[in-house]
């Protein structure tokens, strides 16, 4: 195995490390990050069927112990680990992300240009929610099943235009921050935990 094998091994490890500590603690893993001076940071948030509905710091506490236990058992070297919510603008990065934030605003950009753009803002749909339904009024309910296109709402000018893309076509998607108290994603600000004094509290560009 040569040196640029070990590197991708490596790294598999400690993600599949993390979020298998993650998932089996019974959270959703958002997001991990590797930052500077061994920075580890790791995003949660509440499964979707679960009954709790927003993250706490006495979750991410949680985690955090059990994670520095995975990751000393498992020879994963890192300095500081913070544990924290994804925040109001919660990234989408598994189709599984997608499915559950149908109907929602989101912010999407693609890899490549298309019609002169390649960032949108608009009402996530699924594959299925454009045949029989009316494409500007999008149901968060309805079923999304195993789409693996998706189809984005936005508004051009005094119309709505719908833009079909796949995962592999995105750079980057996340929610639309939203103030309303009284949403499931903004019933507390983003809940955070490391394992020493926090020097930087936000993700490194």
């Amino acid at each position: 195995m040569d040196g640029s094998e070990r590197g991708r091994a490596l790294s598999l490890n400690w993600q599949s490390a993390v979020e298998q500590t993650v998932s089996g603690l019974g959270y959703d893993l958002v997001d991990t990050e590797r930052g500077e001076r061994g920075l580890l940071r790791v995003y949660i948030d509440c499964l979707p069927e679960a009954q709790q509905e927003f993250i706490t710091v006495e979750d991410c506490e949680k985690v955090t112990r059990q994670l520095q236990h995975v990751l000393e058992v498992e020879g994963i070297a890192y300095e500081r680990l913070e544990v924290s919510s994804p925040g109001l603008d919660r990234p989408l990065k598994k189709s599984s992300d997608f499915a559950r934030f149908v109907g929602h605003e989101i912010d999407l950009q693609l890899k490549e240009t298309f019609g002169g753009r390649k960032r949108f803002r608009g009402t996530l749909l699924a594959q299925e929610l454009t045949q029989g339904v009316d494409e500007q009024t999008p149901a968060s309910s309805a079923p999304v099943g195993d789409a693996t296109t998706w189809r984005l709402v936005f508004p051009e000018g005094k119309t709505s235009q719908v833009l079909g893309f796949s995962l592999h076509e995105v750079r980057e998607a996340k929610l639309v921050p939203v103030v309303d108290f009284k949403g499931r994603r903004f019933a507390a600000p983003p809940a955070e935990s490391n394992n020493e004094d926090k020097e930087d509290g936000d993700r490194d560009e």
